[in-house]
């Protein structure tokens, strides 16, 4: 089965000539000059007049700023990026006035920035790609041939805080297949000292990535916090940390990109838990490890790489008892700190690693999931001591 509107980003690093950087330095700018002049006025409206400013009013302003004498320089970069960005802020704002996030940052230029580029401001030709107001391609860095017949929609240029230049050409892939009907599933139960358990008794030891460099992170920002604000040294210390924190980054993505393509291959369904990250980051002795082991990515790849290929991913109820629960005979029990990382069934005495007994249980309910459409949740008389949730996600009192 071939998937003709997969859409599918792929990214490349590029190394811009002296010319070019200065022009992409310069876009970038101006992008975050017209999206934080944006932000502001949303902000200012509507805490002073409660009116909501839409993408209309700031591209209508955007037309009047170019206008100003002291923003002349906003005319010398294609206009294409300084309108996606107050796109962009839309998309922002809509997510935010439904309740799917937080309200938007202004935008710093210590963080580098992006540009988005559409078809009116780019050339493909060849396997090249012009920019606008570019006089030569950009001399990317193949590491991946793009597949045959595809040509991007849209190109985002990125400049990280660690001053490396990316591409990212998103592309309508249809080369994306379904894997080959396989009959088996696995649950997976997620963890710290053990990133992945598997119900097939696997366990993928977490790397631990921000661990193996934070005496290196620790020292680069000690020299940072020494340096004076605003001269070069300081500019040369920051970016060291950048590096250090670009390469944690990597290292982890690139691990876990491995791992979930690994159990997309290998099972037909995946049952995982719907977990709070953000809740559980409020632990403040377990949030260190809970970022570094990147939970919420592990789902997210999960997810889309399912979609890809034809597989199933089920999401388990955060409160199901997975570690509580008795693979073997179902009993529930009150109590299991997490220190405990194995336990004896007091009904039917058979003995569990925490782990992989989760995992197992998270398997069984998510095939219970997809076959009836049962409730996962623990019945009344078995959810001793268990939290249950209301529709709006608060907590009842225990129940007896």
């Amino acid at each position: 089965m071939i998937h003709p509107s997969t859409l599918t980003a792929y990214r490349y690093r590029f190394y811009p000539t002296p010319e070019q950087e200065q022009l992409l330095r310069r876009t970038l700018g101006c992008v975050r000059l017209v999206y934080n002049r944006a932000l502001h006025t949303r902000t200012e409206g509507w805490y002073e007049r409660q009116e909501r400013v839409d993408y209309k009013q700031t591209s209508a302003m955007l037309t009047a700023w170019k206008k100003q004498e002291d923003l002349q320089f906003l005319n010398d970069v294609s206009c294409v990026p300084l309108q996606q960005g107050l796109r962009n802020q839309q998309k922002a704002f809509a997510n935010f006035w439904a309740g799917r996030a937080g309200y938007p940052n202004f935008k710093k230029k210590r963080s580098g920035g992006s540009a988005e580029f559409t078809r009116s401001a780019f050339k493909w030709k060849d396997g090249q790609l012009w920019l606008a107001k570019c006089s030569s391609p950009v001399p990317i860095r193949w590491s991946r041939i793009l597949p045959k017949g595809c040509e991007p929609s849209t190109v985002t240029v990125r400049l990280d805080a660690s001053g490396r230049w990316f591409v990212s050409l998103l592309v309508e892939d249809h080369t994306v297949k379904a894997l080959p009907q396989t009959d088996k599933a696995v649950g997976i139960d997620a963890g710290i000292t053990s990133l992945v358990a598997t119900s097939d008794g696997e366990k993928i030891v977490n790397p631990k990535h921000f661990k193996r460099l934070r005496y290196k992170l620790r020292q680069a920002q000690k020299a940072l916090s020494g340096k004076v604000k605003g001269s070069n040294n300081r500019e040369k210390a920051r970016a060291k940390v950048a590096r250090i924190h670009a390469k944690v980054a990597d290292a982890r993505t690139d691990f876990l990109h491995k791992l979930t393509t690994r159990l997309v291959r290998e099972n037909q369904t995946i049952a995982v838990e719907d977990l709070a990250v953000k809740n559980m980051m409020k632990n403040h002795k377990l949030a260190q490890a809970i970022a570094d082991a990147s939970w919420s990515l592990v789902v997210r790849q999960l997810e889309y790489k399912c979609q890809w290929y034809g597989r199933t991913l089920v999401k388990i109820d955060r409160w199901f008892p997975s570690s509580k629960r008795c693979g073997h005979c179902g009993h529930v029990v009150d109590k299991l700190p997490l220190d405990i990382r194995e336990w004896d069934c007091p009904k039917c005495g058979t003995r569990h690693d925490r782990d992989i007994n989760a995992a197992y249980n998270i398997l069984a309910a998510g095939l219970a999931v997809i076959v009836c459409g049962a409730n996962v949740r623990p019945d009344g008389h078995e959810s001793k001591g268990q939290l249950q949730k209301t529709r709006k996600g608060k907590k009842q009192k225990l129940k007896s």
